[in-house]
């Protein structure tokens, strides 16, 4: 599967050339400049400055009225990368891909390339590059900046590396794959002061702890057992010292699910219990609670177009077509709440071995070895859906 080729040599160019210069989010202007000129290269013609920094390309064959939309995000992790002997090192400090989105910049430009040199279809393949995935606002800004009108798609497909699936195997399922993410802020106002007597203040830390207990009975006896959440609080500040009291305390944190329904009681509920218990202590609180990530729910049609792909690029026995749902986010979910489409995951090896490292950790690398997979992948999928004439 993984023969050296002069289309792999050139994927691996690509992606560590992109792992030397990452850029954060909607600050992917070397990055974007970088992915255009390779897809001008080929011959597309490429829109730049959607909703930021983002770009599409198209490429048109035959007489098909077909769109296939493939979406690959560019930004890095705004932290630093511990890999020392890396030859592709990140070369810009506190930022790196350890997400690999390197990786899936590289494929999808490897599926152009697959696509232009083959041009077995026929219809309108986009070729999409998101800004700033790893806060859920990338994909928004796009949408916001018409990227549907102006570059109309009659389905989207994405994929994203997944560390602990063996390499270069291809996974996903029908309906909720990943979850949302909503994010929490609660400020408790107190009285503060000596830490010697405690009756003549409001101990917001107090009132703290009782809520941070409380949230954990949100999943555990209001959520349906059926139904999957997660509430997390993160963060605790005071503004007190050793021996004095504070005035406030904030709670930080996220929520995780994958429906509306549950969205809405989490917030419900956890504004519910903040209030009661603030009041019961004669403290005041308010809760700020924000949607940033909508959950990603594949579409039944293209999930299986995408497995029809993916057995005949990697062969079944490496396929799952019916992979656990993830509680972590991906932005991908706002464009498949506009069109019709589908998500996968493509392993990037076992824990121990190539690959294994988990996302977001500081060793993180993507596995080369998997570039040649998620390019034919896209390019069978977008084959078989805009079929050439026979």
């Amino acid at each position: 599967m993984y023969v050296e080729t002069e289309l792999g040599t050139q994927l691996v160019r690509w992606r560590q050339h992109l792992h030397r210069h990452p850029e954060t989010g909607f600050n992917e202007h070397r990055t974007a400049d970088y992915v255009a000129t390779a897809l001008e290269a080929m011959g597309l013609q490429v829109q730049r400055g959607i909703g930021g920094t983002g770009l599409v390309a198209s490429l048109r064959v035959g007489p098909g009225a077909g769109v296939i939309g493939l979406r690959a995000d560019m930004d890095a992790l705004a932290m630093m990368e511990q890999a020392p002997g890396r030859p592709y090192l990140s070369q810009n400090a506190g930022c790196f891909h350890g997400c690999g989105h390197d990786g899936h910049m590289a494929m999808v430009l490897g599926a152009a390339r697959l696509l232009v040199e083959r041009r077995n279809l026929s219809g309108t393949v986009r070729f999409i590059f998101q800004p700033a995935e790893e806060h859920g606002r990338g994909a928004k800004a796009m949408i916001d900046d018409g990227l549907f009108e102006r570059f109309p798609v009659d389905e989207i497909y994405g994929a994203h590396n997944m560390p602990g699936i063996a390499a270069g195997s291809i996974a996903t399922r029908a309906g909720a794959l990943m979850a949302s993410e909503d994010n929490f802020v609660i400020r408790i106002r107190g009285r503060g002061g000596h830490a010697s007597r405690p009756a003549l203040t409001i101990d917001p830390l107090v009132v703290g702890a009782e809520i941070v207990l409380a949230l954990q009975t949100i999943v555990a006896r209001a959520v349906e057992a059926t139904d999957a959440a997660v509430v997390s609080c993160t963060e605790f500040i005071t503004d007190g010292i050793r021996n004095a009291i504070p005035s406030n305390v904030t709670i930080k944190g996220d929520t995780r699910s994958f429906t509306p329904e549950v969205q809405l009681l989490l917030e419900r509920r956890m504004r519910e219990l903040c209030a009661g218990i603030a009041a019961a202590h004669g403290a005041s609180c308010e809760v700020e609670y924000t949607h940033e990530f909508a959950p990603t729910v594949n579409w039944d049609a293209p999930v299986a177009a995408a497995l029809q792909a993916a057995r005949a690029v990697v062969g079944p026995e490496r396929v799952a077509a019916d992979t656990p749902p993830l509680l972590a986010s991906e932005d991908f979910g706002a464009f498949l709440r506009q069109v019709p489409g589908a998500f996968v995951f493509i392993g990037n090896g076992l824990p121990g071995g190539v690959g294994g490292l988990p996302l977001h950790n500081a060793g993180y690398d993507f596995n080369d070895a998997i570039l040649p997979v998620g390019a034919r992948f896209f390019a069978e999928l977008v084959s078989q859906r805009l079929p050439a004439p026979s």
